[in-house]
């Protein structure tokens, strides 16, 4: 799937297409949010079974989609559903330990339909603004960020250039541009 293709569209419209099961249109939806939904276990000290909340919460995607009111809503379904798989996998590991204890909040033993933490929720919304606006810059400016920013352990700046066939010198003068409409598109989204 080329990245000017599906990967770019609105919620709403990936999840109309995957209504109609458009098998590409799952891809680019699954991808657009796998980080996200990864991140919640992880954050929550889950490491171990991330990949198995990461399954079940995409096997809850695909049955529950259909019943999806609010296209713009499927962020929060996410990351409510995978909290409370979260939830489930700690209750059966460890009872007694807190999940949020980071966040100040602590989950109410009786209840396995708790809400997101307000501070947990505020921070993965975050990231996942900034993660659609990265989708959103021009591919090199994308590629660039995400190699200066994202790569661990990070990559010297020859390697980059030549990845991305720029000069070296010209890194810092590009990633400043690149900054800059990564910038303007948080900004544009509320950020």
């Amino acid at each position: 799937m080329e990245r000017e293709g599906k990967a770019s569209w609105s919620d709403d419209r990936l999840v109309a297409d995957c209504r109609k099961g458009d098998q590409p249109a799952w891809v680019a939806l699954v991808d657009k949010y796998k980080n996200l939904i990864f991140s919640i276990p992880v954050k929550l000290g889950l490491h171990d079974d991330a990949a198995d909340i990461f399954q079940s919460v995409c096997l809850d995607l695909l049955t529950d989609l259909p019943r999806l009111r609010e296209p713009r809503a499927l962020p929060k379904w996410l990351m409510q559903t995978c909290y409370h798989k979260c939830l489930q996998v700690r209750r059966k590991t460890e009872k007694n330990v807190p999940l949020t204890k980071e966040f100040g909040e602590v989950p109410s033993e009786s209840s396995s339909l708790s809400t997101l933490p307000d501070g947990m929720l505020v921070q993965l919304e975050k990231e996942q603004m900034v993660r659609n606006a990265i989708s959103e810059l021009p591919p090199r400016c994308e590629q660039m960020v995400r190699m200066l920013f994202f790569e661990m352990p990070p990559r010297p700046y020859e390697e980059i250039a030549k990845e991305l066939g720029i000069a070296t010198g010209s890194i810092g003068f590009i990633r400043g541009r690149c900054l800059g409409k990564l910038k303007q598109q948080l900004e544009n989204m509320g950020f």
